[in-house]
């Protein structure tokens, strides 16, 4: 088993290193749910509400952004250009030192 550290920048602007293993096919948003981070994840996890939109400040290289994911930006607010839905983003372990900073709530 393989653990990842990934940085949440929360919306106080907090840095909390979260420890995340790779082998329970979780995702960011759940990631951020079990350490009780202001991740509301409405829609469980399906790319429908943006409630979990982050800023990825780390350079890290992550999937592709899928359609859904996509559609869901680009209705929501305040999207940058950096901005990921948590809910899309496995945890995988090239994600080791990733860094985020949580979207402010709409």
């Amino acid at each position: 088993m393989q653990d990842v550290t990934i940085t949440v920048i929360d919306r106080e602007g907090v840095a909390h290193a979260l420890e995340a293993p790779t082998d329970m096919n979780l995702n960011l948003m759940e990631v951020c749910k079990m350490y009780e981070l202001p991740v509301e994840g409405t829609c469980g996890g399906m790319a429908m509400c943006a409630s979990c939109q982050c800023y990825v400040v780390s350079d890290h290289k992550l999937n592709e952004m899928g359609y859904d994911e996509e559609a869901m930006l680009s209705e929501a607010f305040n999207v940058e250009e950096n901005s990921r839905l948590g809910c899309q983003i496995p945890i995988t372990p090239d994600l080791n030192g990733l860094e985020v900073k949580l979207a402010p709530e709409s």
